[in-house]
């Protein structure tokens, strides 16, 4: 009975979000709409952004030479010069809003709607400006060949842990160019501090730790950022993400650990937050509040970035690649690791160091 229980909560809730987001879809003003480009079996790429002009030309190399097809992208109203740069871009539809990215679910409800119009029936990446999605062999094999073999076992996601990278010295001792890439920056994490916390409701283990564990949250680790997401779907228009992409409805989708089923295929989410301009963004995100929930533990934050603060100690690990962090256990290879066909990018991994 408590398991019925919860299922049919599960389901109306899954109902009110998606109602929700349906209202919400006015706010979207559409600047570029090329969706009549998709095609059957295209691979989607969905996200919110905000002033992220530096970041764009490295972030759309990496998933095109990654197999995305399309873009599907809500500009949240930025004034430096994002907009006109992504409206340019042949593989990108935009469009554009300027109400409050808190009191839109931190955006989620703009893309539930594009998702919901556009995604159906196609694997979607819902993924953040400063988020690389790497997965075992990705040096070798396209997302394209990861899907075809997730459709064969039946999957429809696949998680990652979102790996914070950050520098050896203060964050502004080296400035980003525009298309560099960030882990030739961002070359450390830290290793060992992972908890997992499972949630009964939706299914889902919780993963919390690295650096803004350790450095901001070390008094209440429970409040730390959640580090698990599932940020690869094969949607359907009746899905809908729960807490950005940390969880999904229905709960069946948020099996995607180990913890939960043996030898599955996982990735890891490469954070390259902490680039020098995160100094400027976190004034200006503590002044607009409309990250987090503003309280006194995430003001610190804030302020703790905007004081360039280094992060690296003598146990942070250097980044090397997609085998160093599946043989410490931040990444699963599953059946996908023998006897796959390899098919060039013709990118190399990132941050070239596999």
């Amino acid at each position: 009975m408590r398991d019925l229980w919860l299922a049919y909560k599960m389901r109306w809730k899954r109902r009110r979000l998606l109602f929700r987001a349906w209202r919400k879809r006015r706010q979207l003003e559409s600047v570029a709409d090329r969706t009549g480009l998709v095609g059957s079996g295209h691979l989607l790429l969905f996200s919110t952004v905000r002033n992220e002009l530096a970041r764009l030309p490295f972030f759309l190399d990496h998933y095109r030479g990654q197999g995305v097809d399309h873009f599907l992208i809500v500009d949240n109203d930025s004034d430096d010069g994002t907009t006109a740069y992504l409206e340019a871009q042949p593989d990108v539809s935009l469009w554009r809003t300027s109400e409050s990215y808190k009191r839109a679910r931190f955006g989620m409800d703009w893309l539930t709607v594009l998702q919901a119009r556009h995604g159906h029936g196609h694997w979607c990446l819902t993924v953040d400006a400063d988020e690389l999605f790497i997965f075992p062999h990705h040096d070798e094999c396209r997302l394209d060949d990861l899907t075809r073999w997730l459709d064969q076992q039946g999957r429809r996601s696949m998680g990652a842990i979102m790996l914070d990278l950050y520098p050896k010295g203060r964050l502004s001792d080296v400035q980003y160019q525009p298309g560099q890439d960030p882990t030739e920056i961002l070359q450390w994490f830290d290793r060992g501090n992972y908890e997992t916390r499972f949630q009964p409701a939706l299914n889902n283990q919780l993963v919390r730790g690295g650096v803004r564990s350790r450095v901001f949250f070390a008094a209440d680790p429970a409040r730390a950022p959640t580090l698990s997401k599932i940020p690869l779907v094969k949607w359907d228009r009746r899905f809908v993400y729960v807490s950005s992409t940390h969880s999904l409805l229905p709960p069946r989708l948020n099996r995607v650990r180990p913890e939960q089923v043996p030898d599955i295929v996982t990735g890891v989410l490469l954070h390259t937050k902490f680039l020098h301009m995160v100094i400027g963004k976190s004034l200006e995100d503590k002044n607009r509040k409309q990250h987090f929930e503003n309280g006194e533990l995430f003001r610190e934050y804030y302020n703790g970035l905007i004081a360039d603060p280094t992060f690296w100690t003598a146990s942070s690990v250097r980044y090397s690649g997609w085998q160093q962090l599946e043989d410490i256990g931040l990444m699963s290879g599953g059946g996908w690791r023998s006897g796959q066909t390899a098919t060039s990018n013709g990118g190399g991994p990132v941050g070239g160091k596999d």
